[in-house]
């Protein structure tokens, strides 16, 4: 069945309304995701960005032949910003303009062996008057007092 049924919930959510091949991750400050991508297949994922932020995103080849991938990313424009051809890692960070950025995982050229794949994204800036800033912390703290709640499930 591919990578998807590996995917957590709230991702397999995203998918269903957005194009095959295609994820999108809300503005956060760091999200990080990691996928097997089939011999022979590509994988692209789109990210919105706003005027004056910043993008910057890691990945790592974790298993596979030759531990290698290659990697393009995108502007909202089409433009290439970001190449690399058959590598096994890469750390690239971008000032962004507003509209969706798009980065592919390509593994066309290998005929036999899928890779799993680990990327991280890490934006900054993302909050209009400080408001997404705001949003964030409301979400924090409601997953700390839900990690309270585990310890004392756990303690008792």
């Amino acid at each position: 069945l591919g990578p998807w049924p590996r995917l957590p919930l709230l991702v397999c959510f995203a998918l269903l309304l957005l194009p095959p091949g295609a994820a999108e991750f809300t503005p956060s400050l760091d999200s990080d995701f990691t996928f097997t991508l089939p011999a022979g297949r590509k994988e692209c994922f789109y990210q919105p960005m706003r005027k004056e932020a910043s993008l910057e995103l890691e990945y790592q080849v974790l298993d596979g032949a030759g531990l290698d991938v290659d990697f393009h990313l995108l502007s909202p424009k089409g433009e290439t910003l970001v190449f690399d051809e058959r590598k096994s890692d890469g750390v690239h960070t971008v000032e962004t303009e507003d509209g969706d950025y798009m980065f592919c995982f390509d593994n066309t050229f290998s005929t036999i062996s899928e890779k799993v794949i680990f990327f991280e994204l890490i934006l900054d800036n993302m909050g209009e008057d400080g408001q997404d800033q705001e949003d964030w912390k409301k979400y924090v703290t409601g997953t700390d007092l839900l990690d309270m709640k585990l310890e004392d499930i756990l303690v008792s």
